[in-house]
């Protein structure tokens, strides 16, 4: 899918969205898809014609039209803690707001994992639906983001978090 961050690969299973991966193009798309194969024992789809309900979605929220997907997710690719703190974080942290690090540990009720929630940001497998990018330093810092930190300003600005770029 081309999208104003650049082309993202959506893949999709029967149980819905598992695979969301920023830069898709080339040898990224079928990295991405060999690795989510394996770990999922089988091949995600990347139906453009299955995935019209997921793209509608994605248009809708880069127009800045959608503030909330409703998408059934296969949250297959993660697992244990990381699950934990993503599922917290797709509920509890809604479009223009954000949360620290150190909070989500806090809600997910493993007061010392600030770390280990970054960690979880870095495998999350559903980005955007998912909202990684919403998690930032507890001294307002940005923090990191695995589809680098200009993806990150930008879906903060279209959220109304930071100001747009200037260029």
């Amino acid at each position: 899918m081309d999208a104003p961050i650049g082309p993202l690969l959506l893949g999709g299973t029967e149980q819905g969205l598992a695979l969301v991966c920023f830069r898709a193009e080339g040898a990224t798309v079928e990295r991405a898809l060999e690795s989510a194969g394996r770990r999922l024992g089988r091949s995600p789809v990347a139906d453009a014609e299955r995935l019209a309900p997921v793209t509608e979605q994605f248009d809708a929220y880069f127009d800045g039209t959608l503030r909330e997907f409703s998408l059934e997710l296969d949250w297959s690719l993660v697992t244990g803690f990381a699950r934990r703190v993503l599922r917290e974080l797709a509920a509890g942290v809604p479009y223009g707001a954000v949360v620290g690090y150190q909070d989500l540990a806090d809600r997910v009720r493993e007061p010392g994992a600030a770390r280990a929630v970054g960690v979880a940001m870095g495998s999350n497998p559903l980005p955007v639906v998912v909202p990684c990018h919403r998690v930032i330093e507890s001294d307002g810092g940005i923090g990191g983001f695995g589809g680098g930190l200009e993806i990150k300003r930008s879906l903060l600005a279209l959220e109304g978090v930071l100001p747009a770029p200037l260029f």
